[in-house]
């Protein structure tokens, strides 16, 4: 058995983020040779799909000598960075990396800037000088329209960020949009909806409530759960992604999202159906978060009517393979931390 190996290299810029690691594992599946990059060292098997149980032999061997990785912190060692950039010349470079986290955001904002703006404004101004790289892909956020509550909003929509979160990715993405302009680099922005599956940080909602119902520790729902999302299962972004860095013209925005919404918590219930456990016992009410945005509709039609692209996971299939990843994983999971850990 054998597979032949393309001749585009992909460098994944935050490869150890959930959507870094499946994306790393879908260009694996496809047959790239994909080096990758975080600023911490890889995380638990559990969180990395390219390394997980279910896969055999000769697939995880494939993996170990089709991806390599290296630790490198943007805010610190830029130049080891770009040193590793130079020895590969990678085609393809899609960023992953940014400091997360809306909420804690506003309690140390500086940090949120630096990360998200000042070290990337660093990184681009080095790569633009770089004539291999064929394409940009800049992993950004649907936060940095605000809170969308005029319907399914285009790619067009203006910039209206309510929380440092928001701001800086809405700085970077509007420096990018002026290098492109004056220096023709080959970015492409992609916005994808809510996503989630199977090895999501536990801090998020769908794989926190989930083990907030399997060991009955329960859960808190900030402000009722009124706020709507459309939440879109990752293998599904995964297969867009890649579409969108091969083929997207420089320069151009993409939604990728499902065309159906639902309130966090209608899909928190759908959740405790699920695990068969009652939603008032399991759930407690808390205050809003400061600088929630009410809703986030991303139209994805330009995506779906130009790449002929649409979502082949329902929100039912992928809870229940994110259901299955957290029972299979159980014993590990639940004595893992639940929360997020802000990293300077």
């Amino acid at each position: 058995m054998s597979l032949i190996t393309k001749k585009e290299k992909f460098l994944i810029i935050g490869s150890n983020s959930f959507s870094g690691a499946h994306f790393v594992n879908g260009l694996l599946k496809r047959g790239y040779k994909v080096w990758g990059t975080s600023r911490s060292e890889q995380p638990k098997k559990e969180f990395l799909p390219y390394f997980w149980n279910d896969i055999n032999d000769f697939t995880l061997k494939r993996n170990c000598e089709n991806f390599l990785f290296r630790s490198y912190d943007l805010n610190n060692d830029l130049k080891g960075l770009i040193s590793f950039i130079d020895d590969i010349e990678p085609e393809y470079i899609v960023n992953f990396a940014a400091q997360g986290m809306v909420a804690q955001s506003w309690e140390n904002p500086v940090h949120w800037y630096k990360t998200n703006i000042l070290s990337q404004v660093a990184l681009h101004d080095e790569l633009r000088k770089r004539n291999f790289i064929k394409k940009y892909v800049h992993v950004t956020t649907p936060e940095v329209y605000g809170s969308t509550d005029k319907g399914w909003i285009k790619e067009c929509f203006d910039f209206s960020p309510s929380t440092p979160y928001a701001v800086s990715r809405a700085s970077c993405d509007l420096h990018l949009m002026s290098f492109f302009k004056a220096y023709n680099f080959p970015v492409v922005f992609t916005r994808a909806a809510n996503v989630y599956g199977p090895g999501q940080q536990l801090y998020r909602i769908i794989p926190r409530t989930m083990l907030g119902a399997l060991t009955g520790k329960g859960m808190h729902l900030n402000g009722g759960g009124i706020s709507e999302r459309s939440f879109i299962f990752i293998e599904d972004v995964v297969d867009a992604t890649i579409n969108l860095s091969l083929n997207a013209e420089a320069g151009t925005s993409w939604h990728i999202s499902t065309r159906e919404a639902i309130s966090i918590k209608n899909l928190v219930k759908k959740i405790c159906m699920m695990t068969n456990v009652d939603f008032d016992e399991i759930v407690q009410v808390n205050e809003e978060r400061l600088g929630k945005d009410l809703n986030y509709l991303l139209d994805s039609s330009k995506l779906r009517n130009i790449f002929d692209w649409d979502e082949k996971y329902s929100l039912n299939d992928g809870l229940d393979l994110t259901l299955n990843w957290l029972k299979t994983n159980l014993n590990t999971l639940k004595n893992l931390s639940w929360d997020y850990i802000h990293k300077s």
